[in-house]
């Protein structure tokens, strides 16, 4: 196994991203980000059991597993931020246990490869070799991280500006509504007086993004 160089410390922040490979599409339907989200809020756990397992049971006990789960406080990680775009993912975390990410990460996506695979009568890795990781060295760098994250579906015209804020495969909708999810907010929104206030650090950026993004297809293009 080839050695990261980056270390992976428990309650340090990492950014973790992944295409697919040769940017290949790895989401084509609403059910794809479906079962891949299933997949983020399972093995945040220390589980013993494949995903597999938790799909043989009927739907409403598949949230009391997880809820069960959630109760026992036996995490590997914590999810801050995420969103997925059709052909790769962005997923903002904390480490909770040693070999908490590196353990998550493979699960996810494994269990996902093998889903898509059978699915699409496909074989052969998915993603693009091991996943990327980027350690998160202070608040600033975590703020400005998951605007960069929840930006990602806008600035690369995946959605709409109009849309946005309903956009379903990213964390920004549980920083809005202030739902209980599979995503940790406080240590990005304790750094703003409201909920409001985090939005509109979001939106201020939006613009710069969309431009970032027209450049970046223009130079490739060349």
């Amino acid at each position: 196994m080839p050695y990261r160089v980056t270390p992976l410390v428990n309650e340090e922040y990492y950014h973790v991203y992944n295409r697919g490979v040769a940017s290949q599409q790895t989401y084509s339907s609403k059910k794809d980000y479906e079962r891949f989200l299933l997949s983020l809020a399972y093995y945040r756990f220390d589980v013993p059991f494949k995903l597999s397992h938790l799909l043989q049971t009927p739907q409403p006990d598949r949230n009391n597993v997880i809820l069960g789960l959630e109760k026992s406080g036996h995490k590997n990680i914590d999810i801050i931020s995420f969103a997925l775009m059709p052909n790769h993912f962005h997923i903002l975390l904390q480490q909770k246990v040693g070999g908490g990410i590196s353990q998550f990460m493979k699960k996810i996506t494994d269990s996902y490869t093998r889903y898509f695979n059978t699915k699409h009568e496909r074989v052969g890795p998915l993603f693009q070799g091991a996943f990327k990781v980027v350690h998160v060295e202070t608040d600033e760098q975590l703020v400005h991280l998951s605007r960069y994250i929840h930006l990602n579906p806008l600035v690369s015209f995946i959605v709409r500006d109009e849309d946005f804020l309903s956009y379903p495969w990213s964390s920004l909708k549980y920083y809005m509504n202030g739902e209980t999810s599979i995503v940790n907010t406080k240590p990005v929104l304790g750094h703003f007086k409201s909920r409001q206030q985090y939005l509109k650090f979001i939106l201020d950026q939006a613009d710069y993004g969309k431009k970032l993004e027209r450049i970046k297809h223009l130079t490739l293009e060349k």
